[in-house]
């Protein structure tokens, strides 16, 4: 049974007012004098009016953003099992580490001889890049993934401009990022889509089929976005490489084969690695992200700057292409050297867990999914047939019928204290359901998550499609009109007129 309180608090889940329908005029959590002996410096342009932010009592201000930070689920909260975004747990080590003096107070603008050791970190960082994929050459410029990918295929272009070649055509898989196209297209590329077999890899049939003179190369996930590991890869590359072509690799899943696999036997030319995927640094909220770059050396040359070099007088950034012998960078990404405060947490896990660490977090994470996938395959109907890698994925069709759809059960699935999975993608399997519980969760914790699931599945074929529909019951908010939430949001509270 659902009743609505007085307060519109739910236990001590409480409801919260926005701060400006807080705030009362002429409050205030501070008492500052009038200052004396000073005059105006604002040329007459005083402000004639309030400035028209809340009033507020210092308790009104904790309790607000306490709440506000109460009704946030994180990684440190619960089970978090996005499948393809990888929210894993951050160690708190790393944590320390980046706050220490003399990296927390780090400015980009100090003199080059005032932060050798960051110079030298951020070299030890890329090394540690290198080894783990073998490849040659690194960029540590990328703010993200999607900017890593722009960096590997801007390096890509310049390749194909020197050799004076008008090669524009990219082949994308259709089970890709979504930023690989679009990426691929604003550089300048047009994109030709490869389908998938049954098993949910590359159709090599189609992709050889595919290859000609116009062809610039192809842009592979691998694992894939399917949780799939693409079984033929070896060969697509000395397809693409015979055709004159590069194959950029999305390292976005680098995680689920890192210390197992390295790419450059694979023989891929650039791929970007997710620093917060990979090697733990935080994800979410639109950031902060690090995406560097590894190159082969038919790429390398291309790289961005600026970059770190070692000579006799200790660590030095390149910054102008005239300081480069035999470089020919495309140019540079972004104003600064990369998101340091990412470099010190990624190279504290690397160096925290060691090769054998990072090679046993991989295996776990392949791990943890298979468990997943054993477990839910009884009742919910598995994309394609076999193990998978880092994350299992999903159809609708155990729905058939139920009248339940694959957003109702995620809606469900909240009120079980569980934040959903990745729902409706990869958009090539129907009603996806895309789940994975990465290396650091318990099998107790993926026990409980897979008994809930199967338990609303289990609603779901009795028949009580109504109790979906309504779901979720115990949220501060009910369900909300997301269609109507995404066209016509609301950005700006305004006053309620007299």
């Amino acid at each position: 049974m659902t009743f609505a309180t007085h307060t519109g608090n739910r236990g001590l889940v409480l409801e919260e007012k926005l701060i400006f329908e807080q705030g009362q005029p002429d409050r205030t959590g501070v008492d500052l004098p009038e200052p004396k002996g000073t005059k105006s410096r604002l040329g007459g342009l005083d402000r004639e009016s309030d400035v028209g932010l809340p009033g507020l009592s210092e308790p009104q201000v904790v309790r607000h953003f306490t709440r506000l930070s109460q009704k946030n689920f994180g990684i440190d909260s619960g089970f978090f099992p996005l499948g393809s975004c990888t929210m894993k747990h951050n160690p708190r080590l790393n944590e320390k580490v980046a706050r220490l003096p003399g990296l927390a107070d780090l400015h980009p603008m100090q003199p080059e001889s005032t932060v050798q050791g960051a110079l030298e970190l951020i070299d030890t960082c890329a090394h540690w890049l290198l080894v783990l994929t073998g490849m040659p050459a690194v960029s540590m410029s990328p703010a993200a993934g999607a900017q890593g990918e722009l960096c590997g295929m801007m390096a890509i272009r310049a390749a194909l401009d020197a050799r004076g070649e008008n090669r524009r055509r990219v082949l994308v898989p259709e089970s890709a990022h979504g930023t690989n196209p679009a990426t691929a297209a604003a550089c300048g590329f047009t994109v030709d889509s490869i389908p998938a077999t049954e098993d949910g890899r590359v159709d090599l049939a189609a992709f050889e089929a595919k290859l000609g003179d116009d062809v610039a190369g192809i842009m592979l996930t691998n694992p894939n976005t399917c949780g799939l590991f693409e079984r033929d890869v070896r060969k697509i590359a000395d397809l693409v490489h015979a055709a004159g072509g590069y194959f950029y690799c999305d390292g976005a899943n680098f995680n689920a084969i890192v210390g197992r696999v390295r790419p450059a036997d694979l023989g891929i030319d650039a791929m970007h690695i997710n620093l917060h995927k990979t090697f733990s640094t935080p994800h979410g909220g639109g950031g902060p992200g690090s995406g560097p770059v590894v190159f082969s050396e038919a790429l390398a040359p291309y790289a961005p700057i600026p970059y770190v070099v070692r000579n006799e007088n200790g660590f030095h950034l390149v910054e102008t292409a005239d300081e480069n012998d035999g470089m020919k960078p495309f140019g540079r990404l972004k104003g600064f050297h990369g998101q340091m405060g990412m470099f010190i947490r990624a190279l504290t896990y690397m160096k925290s867990h060691g090769a054998d660490g990072l090679r046993q977090a991989s295996g776990d994470a392949v791990l943890n999914a298979n468990y997943l996938l054993a477990r839910l395959k009884e009742k919910l109907s598995v994309a394609f047939p076999g193990y998978c890698m880092h994350e299992a994925l999903f159809d609708d069709s155990f729905l058939k019928d139920t009248g339940v759809s694959t957003l109702d059960l995620a809606k469900a699935i909240i009120d079980e204290g569980f934040h959903p999975m990745t729902m409706y993608f990869p958009l090539v399997v129907h009603g996806a359901l895309l789940i994975e519980p990465t290396e650091t969760e318990t099998k107790e914790s993926i026990d409980q998550f897979c008994d809930a699931v199967l338990s609303l599945v289990a609603k779901a074929e009795s028949g009580d499609a109504e109790f979906f529909k309504n779901a979720p019951y115990l949220t501060p908010r009910r369900r909300l009109d997301e269609t109507a939430a995404a066209r016509k949001p609301v950005l700006r509270w305004q006053p309620e007129t007299a």
